[in-house]
């Protein structure tokens, strides 16, 4: 039953995720998957954060939101390839700005999704 609900999940992300990837943004830095990384960092910090201490929560409802929705809607393999991407084409200092954002974002958007699920909770 697990898998049908990180399948569900899976694909309500990757629909997210590519939905944002048609808004009308066009830049040599790759701003749009920055984006979604960081709102999926912050998602998966609100969900840990919701059931790390509340035992009602099923494990099907944290396998639909944190491996579905969160895996499906981040982009770590895309961030990846963009980042190899932009030091071949010798934009190092674009890759080096987008890796050191990407981390240090991500675990900032973890921090407030852990926040505000602690506000509602």
């Amino acid at each position: 039953m697990g898998f049908l609900f990180v399948a569900l999940g899976g694909a309500m992300g990757s629909v997210g995720r590519y939905a944002i990837s048609l808004l009308p943004v066009k830049t040599g830095f790759p701003i749009l998957t920055l984006i979604t990384n960081i709102a999926g960092a912050a998602l998966i910090g609100f969900i840990a954060g919701i059931v790390s201490d509340n035992s009602e929560v099923s494990p099907n409802t944290v396998l639909f939101w944190k491996t579905g929705v969160c895996g499906g809607f981040t982009t770590f393999s895309t961030f990846s390839l963009e980042t190899f991407t932009l030091f071949e084409n010798r934009a190092y200092l674009s890759g080096v700005i987008y890796i050191f954002l990407s981390v240090v974002c991500c675990l900032a958007g973890i921090f407030c999704g852990k926040k505000l699920s602690m506000l509602i909770h």
